[in-house]
């Protein structure tokens, strides 16, 4: 299944029925009164989140969505049908904008949680309910309102604790296939992650965190270079960022300069995202000896200050990667708010 995190679709809610005009035609009742019944209701539309769903794909070729319209009056006072309401199901962290106001409308991040999105219109009124003491046979009907209608833009965020940060090939998808269950795809060549994915880590008997992984990003890409910063929204919602670095045959200021590489495609997304609590996480200390992982540490935290944390690790080896699960754990449960 392809990964769509944006779509733009149509919504319609159904109109309302017009009202009955109608009068009584009935045996032995010689003046038979207006009868007529107001039109139904015309349909709501809603968008419901679930966990079922992990894309927006639905809308990639459906575009427009319509709730049904209500039933016009009948004769004998009879209200018409209600239309029904439709549901339309979205996933989790999907975030909803309506173009015409040009503002965010609803973030919808919980299970079933629900949101209306157009009100179906009124009912119009009868013929029966404009009879008075001085008109007794009124011929005056309405027609139902129209339904709510509206063009909207949808934007799917993942919900991750975590987020992973790299360039292609640093090892991003290895260090969620080593720590969770997810099996996201391996190769050596570059971007081999496609589409985010998302793996859920256990940390302790009773903890766990969601880690998210997007493809890998390249100098360049807020202007539209390699894959761009589309999937950089996915990491809005986390309160951690992994900056993932390939640390074989790399001297402390090519490092350095990967980092600072990143942070600024950060900035340019957004400038709130780049100050975001950040770890940087050196890979592959499988391919280096003791002493040169002593030496990139050491220089990396004089480079960077002893307020950055930097951990080492082998998303091969597995060297490290337990401490900096238990670490991350350890911070997210301080930081729950």
């Amino acid at each position: 299944m392809n990964f769509i995190d944006e779509a733009f679709i149509s919504i319609a809610a159904g109109n309302g029925g017009d009202g009955c005009l109608s009068f009584r035609r009935e045996k032995n009742i010689p003046k038979g009164g207006p009868d007529g019944g107001n039109g139904g209701p015309g349909g709501d539309l809603f968008f419901k989140s679930t966990s079922r769903l992990n894309t927006l794909s639905l809308f990639r070729y459906k575009k427009l969505f319509t709730a049904q319209h209500g039933g016009k009056g009948l004769s004998r006072d009879k209200t018409g049908k209600s239309g029904q309401d439709l549901i339309i199901e979205v996933p989790q962290g999907t975030m909803v904008f309506d173009l015409e106001l040009d503002e965010q409308i609803a973030d919808l991040r919980s299970e079933g949680e629900d949101f209306l999105i157009a009100k179906g219109g009124e009912g119009g009124i009868g013929n029966s309910a404009y009879k008075t003491s001085t008109n007794r046979a009124p011929t005056r009907t309405s027609k139902g309102s129209k339904g709510e209608y509206r063009e909207v833009r949808l934007e799917l965020r993942l919900l991750a604790d975590v987020g992973l940060l790299g360039f292609p090939n640093a090892g991003k998808s290895s260090l969620v296939n080593a720590v969770s269950s997810a099996k996201p795809k391996i190769a050596d060549y570059p971007f081999t992650t496609l589409r985010p994915s998302l793996g859920v880590v256990d940390f302790s008997p009773d903890g766990n965190f969601v880690i998210a992984d997007i493809p890998g990003l390249i100098s360049g890409a807020s202007e539209g270079v390699g894959l761009g910063i589309q999937f950089l929204r996915h990491l809005s919602r986390t309160r951690l960022i992994l900056q993932l670095i390939d640390i074989f045959e790399k001297d402390i200021d090519i490092i350095v300069k990967e980092m600072d590489d990143l942070v600024l495609e950060l900035e340019n997304y957004q400038l709130d995202l780049a100050k975001r609590e950040r770890w940087l996480i050196l890979n592959k200390i499988d391919l280096i000896t003791k002493e040169q992982q002593d030496l990139i540490k050491t220089a990396a935290q004089l480079r960077l200050g002893d307020s950055t944390i930097i951990k080492m690790i082998s998303t091969v080896t597995k060297e490290g990667v337990s401490d900096l699960v238990e670490e991350v754990g350890r911070y997210l449960e301080l930081h729950n708010d």
